[in-house]
């Protein structure tokens, strides 16, 4: 889509802030609202989450905002706005002030917000200046109306942003509270990546004859997202996120407790192993809710360690990493959570702990969310140093490096050392002094190997847990003089199975299937046999690191200690081979400091009105 078929869909001023914005195209769900046959109609608007809904909210108001552009606003600092957005939380109700601010700046519409923790003054001197739109939480806005310090009379859309949280979160009577004083008629539209039973029960009170409009099908998983689960002991649960955050030390973040105590639990203790990272839970007051968000969005942290509640409406586009400590208990949390990364066509992981003995119950949820998943072992101690010391080396010895903006002083002072022939000792010295594990060392993680399979699973999930369907594979007698061993660091204990391996060795090492011969699967590595032909190609593709296994090695087997003997010798065409069962007495002591769980869920935030009703803030 370019520009000219902006301004026809959009007319010159939203075309205009949208081209300043930097945008080229339309996302499906921001073009499926500009349908001309929806004009006046109630909407049910649904797609996944990061795909671009804030912008489509903005493009239903147009139609309220043309019809009450002429009208005059009140005095006395009383609003009346022209259309209402609901958002379940202080920090979504924010952020689409944000958007919509930009959208209709070349128009001069002004947008405020109103949330529980915010001062009435402020908010009372906002609606002075005459807003169109106002934004905010349900308890708030609705404690505006009755005050009458919002005058609801020109209204003529109201969005309901997030309409299934706010039921979760018990607003339903606040929502219908607002909504009796929006005048007849207006339209209103609800928003939601997923629309359960009682967001439809809602629905069918308050709207008219609506319109389903579906950016993404509902149940749509996103494709951008690679899903994963990992096998961890509930004692080794921090062990196991500081490798995470350690084996991707550049990425954004963001790691879901479920209460707010193992929020503040894993926040310290990450905190102590060195970690720059923040929490977010909902008795944050919300000057230190914006500070937290505001490092996080710049950058300035490791991650975010948040519950729920409070990360529902955080929408930060580059959020590469989704880590939850514990599996949602429903497929409704799941995909918000997950839906934080992978947004706005950037490639996310969304990684789920689960102790061994809650796997069967983890995959089956991630299979009602609609997604492909597979398990992966934590990274090990020994690969997060060796990755450290590739990324220090690769930094270290780039042409790219940045050596032309370093310090004089510094360049003159690396060549005295060089000519003083004692540059090993000198590094040696300085890397020790700088450190090279990054902001701590990595922990020793107990590998667990997935259960077995259950008979009755079918299709894509049979044999590769939800990995799709196996590749057809060629069958023959191997002939040793005929091939030549790799070794490959996965096993069975990491999820390795025959399939999976063949799969890998097409792929990494750039060869057809005929080329691959008999697999053996140990516990932590596994040997594959190649073509005598294609050996040598196949070695140096091979050597080349794949983002998709950036753990796993592939080298000749040649001159290695002796093989361990097999369980079973496996060829493509076999099925796939069951680890050995794991016995934790052969691994190292387990590193102590998980995250306790408590008996008491996160209370709901205290109101932002002043009753005892508890409402989000």
């Amino acid at each position: 889509m370019n520009s000219p078929d902006f301004a026809e869909l959009l007319g010159p001023a939203l075309a205009s802030a949208i081209e300043q914005r930097g945008f080229t195209t339309l996302t499906p769900v921001q073009h499926a609202v500009l349908d001309p046959s929806l004009r006046g109609r109630d909407l049910r608007i649904s797609s996944q989450t990061g795909s671009g809904k804030t912008v489509a909210i903005g493009f239903t108001l147009r139609e309220a905002l043309e019809a009450g552009k002429d009208a005059v606003a009140p005095k006395n600092g009383v609003a009346a706005p022209l259309a209402l957005v609901i958002t379940p939380t202080r920090e979504l109700a924010k952020q689409v002030d944000e958007e919509l601010s930009w959208l209709y700046a070349p128009q001069s519409v002004k947008v405020a917000s109103v949330t529980g923790g915010g001062g009435y003054r402020d908010e009372r001197r906002a609606f002075a200046q005459g807003p169109a739109v106002i934004v905010g939480t349900p308890g708030r806005l609705l404690d505006h109306l009755r005050r009458g310090s919002i005058d609801a009379s020109a209204i003529g859309t109201v969005v309901l942003d997030e309409a299934d949280r706010m039921l979760d979160l018990g607003f339903r009577e606040e929502l219908e509270g607002i909504l009796s004083f929006a005048p007849t008629p207006h339209t209103t539209h609800l928003v939601s990546a997923t629309f359960p039973r009682d967001v439809r029960v809602l629905a069918d009170k308050v709207q008219t004859e609506p319109v389903n409009v579906e950016g993404t099908p509902l149940g749509t998983a996103n494709a951008d997202i690679d899903h994963m689960i990992h096998l961890v002991s509930l004692s080794e649960r921090t062990a196991a996120v500081i490798n995470l955050l350690l084996s991707d030390p550049d990425s954004k973040t963001l790691v879901f407790a479920r209460m707010r105590s193992e929020v503040s639990e894993l926040t310290n203790e990450l905190k102590s192993a060195g970690f720059h990272v923040r929490s977010l839970s909902g008795e944050m007051e919300q000057p230190e809710r914006n500070r937290a968000l505001d490092d996080f969005k710049r950058g300035r942290l490791h991650a975010l360690v948040a519950t729920d509640v409070a990360a529902r409406g955080i929408d930060v586009q580059d959020i590469s990493h989704v880590i939850h400590v514990e599996p949602p208990t429903d497929v409704d949390t799941y995909t918000h959570r997950s839906g934080r990364t992978g947004r706005a066509g950037r490639k996310g992981i969304s990684s789920v702990l689960t102790p061994p003995a809650g796997f069967a119950k983890t995959s089956a949820l991630l299979r009602r969310a609609g997604v492909t998943f597979r398990v992966e072992a934590i990274p090990t101690a020994d690969a997060l140093r060796e990755q450290r010391q590739e990324r220090l080396f690769t930094e270290l010895t780039s042409d790219a490096s940045g050596t032309a903006d370093a310090d004089w002083r510094c360049a003159a002072l690396a060549e005295r050392i060089v000519e003083s022939g004692q540059a090993a000792q000198a590094l040696t010295r300085l890397l020790s002094r700088v450190g090279i594990t990054g902001p701590c060392e990595p922990r020793d993680v107990t590998p667990h190997a997935p259960p077995a399979e259950r008979k009755k699973l079918s299709g894509p999930s049979k044999a590769g847990f939800g990995d799709g369907p196996a590749r057809p594979r060629p069958t023959r007698k191997d002939h040793p003089a005929d091939w030549v061993t790799f070794r490959v660091t996965w096993g069975g204990l990491h999820g390795a199975n025959p399939r999976r391996l063949f799969a890998m060795m097409c792929r990494r090492g750039g060869v057809q299937g005929g080329d691959v011969g008999a697999i053996e699967i140990a516990k932590t590595h596994s040997f594959v046999n190649i073509a005598k032909a294609a050996a040598s190609s196949f070695e140096e593709a091979a050597r080349v690191p794949d983002p998709r296994d950036p753990r796993v090695s592939i080298h000749r087997a040649d001159g290695d200690a002796p093989r361990p003997k097999p369980a079973a010798k496996h060829h493509p065409a076999a099925k796939p081979h069951a680890p050995a069962k794991h016995h934790p007495a052969t691994h190292a002591k387990p590193h102590s400091g998980g995250v306790k769980r408590k008996s008491h869920a996160e209370p709901k935030p205290r109101a932002d009105r002043p009753s005892k009703r508890q409402v989000a803030r």
